[in-house]
């Protein structure tokens, strides 16, 4: 049960409220999600909004977002990709976007979360800061690697704007959260980057000649095969979109 709210004006002080070992303490960014654990007990709760996380820049072929930057947000900005773009908007509807931040997605780590994979594609890191000083970690060890985010608080996602992205994604409607979904961008060298939701209890990075290594969950939606097979089919499609993109 939660016994207690605070709402600090300061990233320190905020870590300190983290540290103590005695208090099972917990962060509140968007609200959308607690800790990325709704059922994880808590005896306190820090709200993140009064620590001016919300900053959005643009330096080179790069683009950060503070922390409490929303999804709406994202969205609005001139400086987003246009693949994380249209991945954020379907992230949630729109009453949630204006809510949901983007270090809180990050934390939560939904293994369907579309955004996520699309800031994969877009080889984003992620910096956190802890009472010893900031570190900056890959997205994708952060989202395998909970423990880098214990005692810290994210404050910002970085990632790459250059190049150009495409995504494919199967799911029972239209509108419903894709049973797999592989998003990929083609960076100014030539290379490829894809990443995919539904096939792992995070979204991953895939290589699309080892597809057939992943252990994706089963589910009522679809069997582990049927998701290999799905992600197979739709990273050949992301790929196919690339090259054609490529040679326009």
């Amino acid at each position: 049960m939660i016994r207690k709210y605070h709402r600090p004006s300061s990233l320190e002080g905020a870590l300190d409220l983290l540290a103590r070992g005695d208090v099972v303490t917990v962060l509140l960014g968007g609200g959308t999600v607690l800790n990325g654990l709704p059922a994880a007990p808590a005896d306190e709760v820090v709200d993140l909004q009064g620590l001016a996380l919300d900053g959005i820049s643009s330096e080179g072929t790069t683009v950060t977002y503070g922390a409490m930057a929303r999804l709406q947000d994202v969205v609005d900005n001139g400086w987003t990709p246009p693949l994380l773009r249209h991945l954020a908007r379907g992230e949630l509807p729109s009453t949630l976007r204006t809510a949901a931040s983007v270090g809180g997605t990050v934390a939560a780590a939904d293994g369907e979360s579309r955004f996520l994979a699309g800031l994969l594609a877009c080889e984003a890191t992620v910096t956190v800061a802890t009472r010893s000083g900031d570190d900056t970690y890959a997205l994708d060890r952060i989202l395998v690697d909970k423990t880098l985010l214990e005692g810290a608080i994210i404050t910002s996602v970085t990632l790459e704007t250059s190049g150009f992205g495409a995504w494919e994604g199967t799911g029972r409607t239209p509108a419903d959260t894709p049973i797999v979904l592989v998003a990929g961008r083609r960076r100014p060298d030539g290379g490829t980057v894809l990443a995919a939701t539904g096939v792992a209890a995070t979204p991953v990075v895939i290589d699309p000649d080892h597809i057939d290594d992943l252990d994706p969950p089963g589910d009522f939606r679809g069997t582990p095969e049927y998701r290999r097979h799905l992600a197979a089919v739709l990273a050949n499609r992301v790929i196919s979109r690339l090259e054609k993109e490529g040679r326009a």
